[in-house]
């Protein structure tokens, strides 16, 4: 084999095992873990969200506005012929998904003020001025003796 070819081939093995190296550290370091933890609790807040939204919010909305079920809302763009049902245009449930999406937005938001919050109380009490180092100390120390002696 001409060495061109050897060291072409020596490269594409050498990153094929990088990129390896580099997914073994992304699924050891527990981001793996931690990003599938986030996704089983989005899912089930995502769950408590259309309850919310379903069984509490939309029920008092629907009376508000003369007992609408907003689940049944919806525009017949063809009837129902023989065995193929109708094809509805379905706002009513379109309007249910974006008061699920804003809850659940607002969720977040709220989160990450929290966290945001949180973080520069951190910063604020970790930026206390450091200690003056020796030479420093020494440095101011021979300045006050040169003032006394002037």
């Amino acid at each position: 084999m001409p060495p061109n070819i050897e060291l072409a081939l020596y490269t594409e093995m050498e990153q094929k095992m990088s990129l390896l190296t580099e997914f073994k550290e992304f699924a050891v370091k527990g981001n793996v873990v931690d990003m599938a933890v986030g996704i089983i609790i989005g899912a089930a807040f995502g769950k408590i969200v259309t309850s919310l939204v379903n069984d509490v919010i939309m029920p008092p909305i629907g009376v508000l506005i003369g007992g609408v079920d907003f689940s049944d809302l919806g525009i017949v763009l063809q009837d129902a012929a023989g065995e193929t049902p109708a094809v509805t245009l379905s706002y009513g449930l379109f309007i249910q998904t974006v008061l699920d999406f804003t809850i659940v937005a607002f969720a977040i938001f709220m989160v990450i003020k929290t966290l945001n919050k949180l973080k520069r109380k951190e910063e604020a009490t970790a930026a206390a001025p450091p200690a003056p180092s020796k030479e420093e100390l020494l440095l101011t120390e021979i300045r006050d003796l040169l003032k006394q002696q002037q």
